[in-house]
């Protein structure tokens, strides 16, 4: 047991944040601690697993691995010939095998093991050497439905929500309501892949707060208004404001909406726990954290373009420059943040208010 952790390991954040004190370091370092925010909060989250574009048409198959390396759950989206959408488990239910193990298009899914088949909604089909079975089929033969949802064409997956996709995404959807996201593309050539060799909960932390940016992102403070930075909190949510300094590229809003008049470069939300909805002029970058362990986790950008010619300007034109200069700081917290040392922090409460947040909903969802 690292030397800082009590044996109960219970994580108790004051709800007032001029009082409050952040979280031990075992929270960090410890894989039991880790093991169990897998199973009570992030194996029960929404998680972006594809675009809607990428099952356009009637009978596209496309297998997903559910939080992989962390979960490991997998699990398959398809369109039926009536052009409705299914996310089922991707295990079939005679031997356990992977039923689809690659994108595709087909008129039914079918086990390459034993020939057992499904409708593209998941249904039992046929089975061949059965006809003496009793009891055949059971419910439990047809292929399990895993929840899902789409925002704004991101669809999203949960093994067993904790709450709605729209108690997530609802103050999000409001404010970027205007923006043209029917027109936005996936650009495969921008998006990229993360290692950190860090706690994902250190990396989602790292992004709840401007607080670090004079310190940590020389190019990005050069845009960003650091003393008009504000934030917005909600029940499962937040938003960070980034208001542009000088004549970096800002949004184009209407009349009537509350941020019309004001030189907005970036609305950055966080959807509870690991989500990034990063918002620029240009269009979407979906920030994905998967965890990996108790000291290392993957980052996945996921750009949607709707206006290629304002991807190198503003507030989010350098994204890798930032991304790696993030890694740098928190890796090195990782590194240090076991230390017999330290206990706990406090928070900021001018600039600090979404990282506090962000652990008052982790102590909420593993107390429930």
């Amino acid at each position: 047991m690292p030397p800082n952790m009590p044996p109960n390991r219970r994580l108790d954040i004051d709800p007032d944040i001029t009082f409050a004190q952040t979280p031990p370091g075992w929270l960090y370092t410890d894989p039991s601690v880790y093991a169990e925010l897998t199973e009570r909060v992030l194996a029960r989250t929404w998680r972006p697993i594809a675009h809607d574009t990428e099952i356009r048409t009637p009978g596209s198959t496309l297998p997903v691995t559910f939080l992989e390396g962390c979960v490991n759950e997998p699990i398959v989206l398809t369109r039926d010939a009536d052009d409705r959408i299914h996310c089922l488990s991707n295990v079939c239910t005679h031997r356990g095998m992977t039923l689809v193990e690659h994108a595709g298009c087909e008129k039914k899914l079918t086990c390459r093991y034993h020939g057992r088949q499904f409708e593209m909604n998941g249904a039992f089909r046929s089975m061949p050497e059965f006809k003496a079975c009793q009891n055949f089929p059971r419910p439990d033969d047809d292929l399990r439905q895993i929840p899902h949802a789409s925002w704004r064409g991101i669809r999203f997956a949960s093994l067993d929500p904790a709450h709605t996709l729209e108690s997530l995404t609802r103050e999000m959807d409001a404010r970027v309501a205007f923006l043209p996201f029917d027109q936005a593309r996936f650009d495969p050539t921008r998006a990229r892949d993360y290692l950190v060799r860090a706690n994902w909960a250190l990396y989602v932390e790292n992004y709840l707060e401007g607080f670090h940016i004079p310190f940590v992102h020389a190019s990005l403070a050069q845009l960003l208004d650091y003393g008009a930075y504000e934030h917005e909190l909600y029940p499962l949510s937040n938003l960070q404001l980034g208001v542009a300094s000088g004549a970096s590229d800002t949004f184009d809003i209407p009349a009537g909406h509350p941020d019309h008049g004001r030189d907005i470069a970036a609305y950055y939300y966080w959807l509870f726990p690991t989500t990034m909805i990063n918002v620029y002029p240009w269009g979407v970058s979906v920030n994905d954290v998967q965890p990996l362990g108790a000291d290392r986790c993957k980052v996945r950008f996921l750009p949607y373009v709707w206006d290629e010619t304002r991807l190198d300007q503003g507030a989010g034109a350098d994204l890798d420059r930032v991304e790696r200069e993030d890694e740098s700081v928190v890796e090195q917290i990782q590194r240090s943040i076991g230390s017999r040392n330290y206990s706990t922090g406090r928070y900021s409460p001018a600039r600090e208010q979404c990282v506090h947040h962000f652990h008052r909903l982790l102590a909420e969802h593993l107390s429930d």
